[in-house]
Parts: C-alpha cells; structure tokens; sequence
C-alpha cells in the first residue's frame, strides 16, 4: 500500500495521516461490549454473589477478631454471620413494625398535607393576581378561590340525581377484573417476601463459604490470573481488600452514626417514627450524593403534616444539613484521606453507569464496584486506562502539566499550580525540580520542529509572564554551602586609616549580609538553545532575591563581531546556561574561549547544564578541554557559586581597604 504524503495545516505544522484502528483496538471494544452485555443479562446472579463478597469483606475483621479469641474457624465464621442475619432481621422488623403503626395515620396526615398545599396555592395565585392587576393598573378580580365549591350559577344546567339524561351522551361502561383465586392470591402476596428472602439467604450463604474458603480462592485467583507474576498479583489483591475493608467499615461507622445522630433529633422535634427514619437515613447514605436528600424527603413531609406552621419543618432540614455538612465535609474526608483513591467526577459516573445496569441496588454497590476496578487498572498494565480514568491520581506530572499550561499560553493557570508547588517547595527547587525540566520537553519539540515560531513565542511569551507573576514570591530558603555575601561598608579605607594602629591589627569580623554593592555584577548568559534566554531570567531573579545584581546577555552578544562590545565592569561572575547540550559542544568551548578573552583573570565562570543528567555528558576530559572553573547542576547550585564568589571577593577589597 503506498504511503501517503504528509500535508502541512494553516500553521505549518506537517499532519500525518491517520492510521487504521489495529485488531488489539476493536478486540477490546468487542470484550467490554460482551462484559457490559453479561452484567446486565446476568444480573439476577451476579447481584446477590456481589453482596455477599461486600459482606464478606464486611466480616472479615469481625471473623479476625473471633479467631483471635480462640474459637476456631467454623464458629467464627458462623456467628459473625449470626450476627449479621440477626442485625438485618432486627431493622427489618423494626422497619416494618414503624412502617404498620405509621400507615394508620397516612389518611390523617394527607388532608393535613392536602390544606397546607391549598394554602400555598391560594397565596400564590392571590400574589400573582395582585402583581398582575398593579402591572395593568385594573381591579383585582375577587379570589377564585372563594367561588371554587359555589353552586352552579343562575340558568345553568342541572346538575343532581333528580336531572334527566342526556339522550345523546355516550354510556359508561365499568371494566371489572375477575376475583382472584386463592392460589393467585397467595401468589401475589408471597412473591415480595419470598423474593427479598432468598436473595439474602443466597447472600449469607455465599459470604459463608467466602469466610470458610478464603485462602482457597485466594490461591484460585492468583492461579487464574496472576501465577506467573505472584507478587505483582499478590499485592493487587492485598490492595483491594485493605482499600475495600477500610472504606466498607468507615462508612459504615459514619453512616451509623447519621442514623443515630437523625434519629434521635427528629424524636426531641417529635417527627412520627423517629427510630424508623434513622434505620433509612443510614442505609440511603451509603448511596452516593443523594441519599441524604432522599432519607430527608418523607421525615419533611410528615412534619409538615403535623405542624400546623412551618417551624418544624425548617427544623427538620436544618438538622439533616447540618449533619450532612459536618460528616461529608469534616468527618469523611479525615477519615477517608485517600484510601478509596476515586475521584468525585468517576463516583458520580460511575454512580450512573451501575444504576443503569443493576438498578438501585448498583446505586448502592457503585462505589465498592468501581474502586476494585482502579486497584485492578493500577496494577494492570492493558487496564491502566481505568486507573487514568477513574482514580484520584493526577493524570499529567507536575513537568507534564507545566509544560501543557504554558503551551497553551495561559500563565494564569501555570501560576496556579506554581502556587500550589510552592507551598512546599522553595522557588529555588520548583525552578529547578518542575520548570526546567518542563522548559526541557519544549526545547526537545522544538528541536523536532514541532513548535511552530508562533507556538515558540507563545511559550516563551507564557515563561516570561510567570516569570514576573513569582517576582514578589516569598522564599526564605538557605541556600546550602552559601557562606554569604560580604557587604563593604561605606567609607571602610578613610575609617580604616584614621583609626589606631592596635584597631587596624585586629580588624573586627566582617558583617555578612544579603545584598552586595552595585559593583558586584553577575552576568547571565544564555546558550544559543531556543529557550536558554529564560533560564537566564530564572537565574538573574533567583540572584536578585539574594542581593546579587545582574545583566541577562544574549547569545547573540557573545559572538565574534560582538563580544568586544561586552560591558564586563564590576563583573564577579558569568553563568553560562545551557538547557540542553550535545555530546560535542564545541561552540560552548569556543564561547568561553571567547569570555576568557574579554574578562578579567580573576572573574570565574560557571557553565549551568540543566537538569541534572546532562552533565554526565561531560566527562574530565571534556571539562579540562573546556576550561570553565564551575559547573552547575541546578539553579540553586549556581546561586550558591555566584554568592560564595561575590563574598570573596568583598572579602578581598576590604582587608585591602583595611591594609591601606
């Protein structure tokens, strides 16, 4: 098949042609299609099986606890399982006893209910009347409500059991169903218990065998899946039990305790079934999101039922809020901290996709389900998408994702994760740990001629303006191996000359401080990279924070025709930046053939490779043949070469002002 040409777009960028989707693509559609399809067929075996492995891992610690307590494996497993039965018996029959005593009052609270909605109406449509009547500046028509039950007005048809029938109007014809025998009778009513029923007993069974063959199927699943990488598979299954017992019993603890916490207020307020509200409460909050809302909506009903006002109404909400407020917002996430490792947005999703298939029960089961499915996508390779896309972890590295922001020329956003970075890196660091390294993955595209020059100038455009945004940014960071800059005092040679003799021979310690004269000058010079010019900034801000002055130099100032023209008066210190470097540098060599030239014996240079990494390119050799008395690994390095350099040489100037 011929290959087809590359096309440049409207920004010169070559677009290659697209490829064909490969068979490992469409054989993975085919398998999610066919496991989603087995989920929804399968649904009526797979749900309780679902369960009882979550109540399992539920009684788990429980069965843990007994086998410590030297009752064997088969009693523990059995009572903890007893217990559990016994617990589901007693809120179901704590339920359905609230439920029976709360039915007898349901035509009570439903004309209650009935006269408060009519009051609202009335109100409303008195409200809107009068609004409208102001706005067409005419008379309020008399309230509709007045004449709703008022007999039929004067001339109007007959309406009562004494009125004729109409010749011409249609019969009404009654369908009624046929009595019901007794065996659909006892059908009709057995089917919605015995249903329940058998799938918690199918349940109970299931996570017994569970408990009693625990290893067994551990060892079948390692076998199935990973035998031939066992630690790899063993710490999977390791991952997703600790993650899967933590989050079942917190929330379990936290769900207990709003149904506690929810019960026990409606009972001071005096809602009917108090105990009953506080069960539901409890058990809707393990549905993600709403089940707060939906536990709240009938315990407000029935206290708008019973409160001729609205007081115990607004009660009856504030109490579910403030609840909800303090468990979900300061509760849960101190006791969570990332051991479910989900994000909201894939909760929510993922709240969606197992409602559809399961129904309310996958409501419930959402969660548990879709964190086995990030363990598993977290350590296995063809299914790490699911980590990507359901986890908490971030998607892009903090390189990754500085260099995304400032490709897309939006400062904004690469100022806003430099603020966050920063409250636990010095500036010093998040230059050199994130920037430079994301400046290094822009100048290895650019060198592949995938930067455009108007995408070029946007980065650099981006750099620049964060550059400037972290100008006022607060680091008080040591430097390490800096010995400080050593400021001369004003006027130090006349002092030093009229004071006496035993003064002038022990001279007292000089006083080390941040800021330098404006002698002192560091001259930053950029590589002939694309990006090197920025580096340089980064490095003159860094200097400038110290007390160092300094002069950013281009590349182009540095060449033949141009370096005599090089301003080196009051220069300590040149730092040649170089963001990436070939094997055989040989224009670095001869620039500071150059430099040494033009400077001053006595001025150092330092050669900054950034990151660390590159200077492993430079072996002993090299560096005699290039002859730069230091080199850099990082920008905090050089900051360090630079200070202990401008100290020196204060040094030197005031012991000679001292001399003299």
């Amino acid at each position: 098949m011929p290959v087809l040409p590359t096309t440049p777009n409207q920004d010169g960028v070559r677009i290659e042609p697209a490829d064909s989707p490969s068979s490992h693509a469409l054989l993975t559609v085919c398998v999610t299609v066919v496991v989603v399809a087995g989920l929804y067929v399968g649904r009526s075996v797979l749900i309780p099986i679902t369960l009882a492995v979550l109540l399992s891992f539920l009684l788990a610690p429980l069965v843990a606890l007994l086998r410590r307590l030297y009752l064997g494996r088969v009693p523990s497993v059995l009572l903890a399982v007893l217990l559990a039965l016994t617990l589901i018996l007693g809120l179901g029959g704590l339920i359905g006893t609230q439920v029976a005593e709360l039915a007898q009052e349901v035509p009570t609270y439903a004309e209650a209910i009935q006269q408060k909605v009519d009051t609202v109406q009335q109100l409303m449509l008195s409200r809107v009347t009068s609004l409208t009547a102001k706005l067409s500046h005419q008379t309020p028509p008399a309230n509709p409500a007045s004449t709703r039950h008022s007999g039929s007005p004067a001339g109007g048809p007959a309406s009562g059991p004494g009125a004729h029938a109409d010749p011409d109007k249609p019969l009404q014809v009654e369908v009624r169903q046929p009595d019901l025998t007794a065996i659909e009778l006892a059908r009709r009513l057995v089917t919605p218990v015995v249903e329940p029923l058998s799938t918690t007993a199918i349940v109970l069974i299931v996570s017994v065998f569970i408990l009693l063959q625990r290893e067994d199927l551990r060892d079948r699943m390692i076998r199935l899946f990973g035998s031939s990488d066992l630690y790899r598979t063993t710490v999977a299954m390791n991952d997703a039990a600790r993650r899967l017992s933590r989050y079942l019993l917190t929330q379990l603890a936290v769900n207990a305790s709003f149904g506690v916490i929810i019960g026990s207020g409606l009972a001071w307020l005096g809602v009917p079934s108090p105990v009953m509200w506080g069960v539901l409460g409890a058990l809707l909050r393990f549905v993600p999101y709403v089940g707060a809302p939906l536990a709240a909506l009938v315990p407000l009903t029935l206290a708008a039922a019973i409160d001729p006002g609205w007081s115990m109404v607004l009660w009856t909400a504030s109490l579910y809020l403030f609840v909800e407020v303090i468990l979900g917002q300061a509760v849960e996430p101190h006791l969570y901290g990332r051991s479910t490792g989900l994000s909201p947005f894939s909760v929510v999703v993922a709240a969606t996709f197992w409602t559809w298939l399961w129904g309310p029960i996958g409501l419930i089961l959402s969660t548990p389900m879709t964190l086995c499915l990030v363990v598993l996508g977290r350590h296995v390779a063809r299914l790490k998408f699911l980590d990507v896309l359901l986890g908490d972890t971030p998607a892009l590295t903090p390189i990754q994702s500085f260099y995304q922001r400032i490709l897309a020329g939006d400062p904004d956003e690469a100022r806003d994760q430099a603020e966050i970075l920063l409250k636990d890196l010095s500036l010093s660091s998040y230059y050199d740990e994130v920037a430079l390294n994301g400046l290094r993955l822009a100048a290895a595209d650019a060198e592949r001629d995938r930067l455009t020059p108007a995408h070029l100038a946007r980065v650099k455009s981006s750099i620049q303006s964060l550059i400037d945004d972290l100008q006022d940014h607060e680091d008080d960071t040591e430097l390490p191996g800096a010995t400080g800059v050593v400021t001369l005092p004003p006027n130090a040679a006349e002092a030093a000359a009229d004071s006496p003799a035993s003064d002038a021979a022990a001279p007292s310690e000089p006083a080390l401080a941040p800021a330098s004269t404006n002698a002192e000058v560091v001259l930053c010079i950029a590589g002939r990279g694309s990006l090197d010019d920025e580096v340089s900034a980064m490095l003159a801000q860094l200097l400038a924070r110290e007390g160092l002055a300094s002069r950013i130099v281009p590349y182009s100032a540095t060449g033949r025709a141009t370096i005599s023209q090089l301003d080196v008066s009051g220069v300590v210190m040149v730092c040649v930046s170089y963001l990436t470097l070939t094997a055989n540098p040989s224009h670095l060599k001869y620039l500071l053939r150059r430099l040494r030239v033009r400077l001053p014996r006595n001025v150092p240079i330092t050669v900054g490779i950034w990151p660390v990494g590159e200077t492993q390119l430079l072996d002993d050799r090299m560096r005699a043949a290039l002859g730069a008395s230091f080199y850099a690994n990082s920008l905090q390095e050089a900051v360090t070469v630079c200070l202990n350099a401008a100290s020196e040489r204060a040094a030197d100037a005031l012991s000679l002002a001292v001399a003299a």
